[in-house]
């Protein structure tokens, strides 16, 4: 099991990780994170789980993964977002991880939108973010993330798109080296994130995302847009450009066409 000792001994963070929840098994770290909002628990609290009983993806999917193989976790923040910026913390979040994850496994990390990260083309890594509204803005926002690092079997209906660092690399990874890194990057670009500069956040998702300029799909609420990807707005929309001009989407399942 993680031991929150080796995951925060000599932790080199000022906000992120300052204070770590380990579980053997919990219904959700994202379920918990929101409690620790809702009690006005500081920023940076973290909580890391081994298995997740209920464990949730984006659009309500659940999460799999065999216990003791992944990194399950969740962190508590509050940034100075409104509903407009908000999306930007998915970029944020995804950029800070695969840099974590290039510089502890080595591996290459690509970005895919809105919320994947992807070795060889296929997903290891996938990011859900709730956030909690008030009337003067966002009161705070929990970052889950689900990284596959040593699981090197997947469920026949994702085998085929799934990978994990392990699966990657072809050997065992460290989970607490990953995870410390994980946590140090999240820790070093909150510093600007945390004054609403998303800037180094967006060139660095920018640069390992490569659907830009290529046809692609996507799934919007029962219904399939299609056309090219231009760019990413300033507020984490995606620009798709079709024959009957460009267009903004929020939130949707992206396939690149061939």
């Amino acid at each position: 099991m993680l031991s929150k000792e080796d995951i925060t001994h000599k932790l080199p963070t000022s906000i992120v990780g300052k204070k770590v929840f380990v579980f053997d098994t919990i219904d959700s770290t994202n379920s918990c994170a929101r409690a620790l909002g809702d009690a006005d628990a500081d920023e940076g609290a973290v909580v890391i789980a081994e298995y997740q009983s209920s464990g949730r993806g984006r659009l309500g999917r659940s999460w799999l993964a065999e216990p003791g193989t992944s990194l399950l976790l969740s962190v508590l923040l509050r940034p100075p977002c409104n509903a407009e910026t908000a999306g930007l913390l998915t970029i944020y979040t995804s950029a800070a991880i695969a840099i974590a994850i290039e510089r502890s496994a080595r591996n290459a990390v690509e970005c895919k939108w809105p919320n994947d990260l992807l070795l060889g083309g296929r997903k290891f890594c996938g990011i859900l973010i709730e956030n909690s509204f008030q009337q003067s803005g966002l009161s705070y926002s929990v970052i889950g993330a689900g990284i596959n690092v040593n699981q090197t079997t997947f469920p026949p209906e994702i085998a085929e798109k799934s990978t994990s660092l392990a699966r990657d690399t072809g050997k065992t990874v460290d989970r607490v080296l990953v995870l410390r890194e994980v946590l140090i990057e999240l820790d070093r670009m909150y510093k600007a994130v945390r004054q609403g500069d998303f800037n180094v956040a967006i060139a660095e998702w920018t640069k390992r995302c490569s659907m830009f300029g290529k046809p692609i799909t996507v799934e919007e609420h029962e219904q399939t847009v299609r056309g090219i990807a231009v760019r990413l707005r300033d507020d984490g929309g995606l620009v798709i450009s079709s024959g009957s001009g460009e267009r903004t989407i929020y939130s949707g399942d992206v396939t690149v066409v061939g």
